[in-house]
């Protein structure tokens, strides 16, 4: 069976992007005991993914390049900010269990979006907070395998829908770049 529009797929792939010295850096990994799942042409994917492996069977290999564009954009300098420490208070405490250099957040804006940001640093009043999509900027290549193709079970689509999109890329509170 080939994929195409509403069908089970599962894959192999390592995610890979070019360092600063121009070696390639291992971002992401679907292994065949943990394979990348999704339903095909159904919004889980980065659509210039889904063109790239779409008409293939189980069994066939890709290799292919995003470039930023077709991917998570430009990395942006102003979608780093630096947000008041109040902001991160719990009961009148700085909350420094959970906000933490490195740490990815859940936060919204003044109109309600829901949004993702990374902790760059955290200074005496301010926390400064990236958020642009981790791998914004980057040229994303994968390699991988096709695993299976078949007609999703109504089970697959339960799961997937409970579990969200499995999206390259980012965690498993999902983010809006996934399309």
């Amino acid at each position: 069976m080939k994929i195409s529009e509403e069908k089970m797929v599962s894959l192999t792939y390592d995610l890979t992007v070019n360092n600063e010295s121009g070696e390639k850096e291992l971002m992401e990994r679907a292994t065949k005991d943990h394979p990348l799942m999704f339903i095909f042409g159904m919004g889980m994917m980065l659509e210039a993914f889904e063109k790239n492996i779409e008409g293939l069977t189980t069994g066939d290999k890709f290799s292919f390049i995003l470039t930023p564009k077709e991917a998570y954009g430009e990395y942006f300098n102003e979608h780093v900010v630096e947000l008041p420490k109040k902001l991160f208070e719990v009961d009148g405490e700085f909350d420094s269990e959970r906000v933490v250099e490195g740490q990815t957040l859940p936060m919204m804006d003044a109109q309600g979006n829901r949004m993702m940001g990374s902790v760059l640093e955290i200074k005496q009043d301010v926390v400064v907070m990236d958020f642009n999509h981790p791998l914004a900027g980057e040229t994303l290549h994968f390699d991988g395998e096709v695993i299976d193709v078949h007609e999703p079970t109504e089970d697959e689509i339960n799961a997937l829908s409970e579990e969200g999109s499995g999206c390259s890329g980012c965690d498993s509170s999902g983010c809006e770049e996934c399309r």
